[in-house]
């Protein structure tokens, strides 16, 4: 049997990420693989780190798709990927890669994961997280400070700049391809709950 390959999508800061761990955490019964889409960053380590900083990275053609495409396929053939890493420190993708085993269920989660057809056509079950702008940039702020050692100034530069009109070109208008929507993130029990009983449903054997 095919895996069941789940797409968690929605702006920066919206709680995708946590919604695609307790998706996850809930599967009984299967095995789990996640297939980050922010790990398939193109490498510009080519360009200085003052020009790395400038690019405007939530735009589609700052992702390598083909590459995420081809290893959701080979994850949908149960064949083993060497997902890579991506440094969002320095901009630059690691030579260090992650084994992923093929799984029964494939977890993968970005803010542009319902912009290429390819990537949709390959999710059986699209989620699109909603959050309040202002709740996403809050969390916007604290990760990138926390996590990315960025400072405040260059946070809210880059939010103005690229991800607040990003969002609104590619981003939100994505939401239309969603099977579910899910206010408030992963907050909204209720919505996690119901998403987990169809996932179940969609593995349970036909006749049981």
């Amino acid at each position: 049997m095919q895996p069941l390959i789940i797409g968690v999508a929605g702006g920066t800061g919206s709680g995708k990420s946590t919604v695609a761990r307790k998706v996850a955490e809930s599967v009984s019964g299967a095995s789990v693989a996640f297939l980050e889409m922010d790990a398939y960053y193109r490498n510009y380590a080519h360009l200085p780190p003052v020009e790395r900083r400038r690019l405007n990275w939530d735009h589609p053609d700052r992702l390598d798709i083909d590459h995420f495409v081809r290893h959701l396929e080979a994850l949908r053939r149960r064949e083993a990927i060497e997902k890579p890493v991506y440094d969002f420190v320095t901009h630059t993708r690691s030579a260090a890669t992650v084994a992923v085993a093929p799984a029964d269920v494939i977890v993968t989660d970005g803010i542009l994961l319902f912009v290429d057809e390819r990537v949709r056509d390959a999710c059986d079950v699209k989620v699109y997280v909603d959050a309040d702008a202002d709740v996403r940039l809050v969390r916007r702020i604290r990760r990138d400070m926390a996590k990315r050692g960025r400072p405040l100034n260059e946070i809210l530069d880059q939010y103005l700049s690229t991800v607040r009109p990003m969002h609104l070109q590619f981003v939100e208008p994505a939401k239309r391809y969603a099977d579910v929507i899910i206010p408030d993130g992963g907050h909204n029990a209720v919505a996690v709950d119901l998403l987990v009983g169809h996932i179940q449903r969609r593995l349970a054997p036909p006749n049981a």
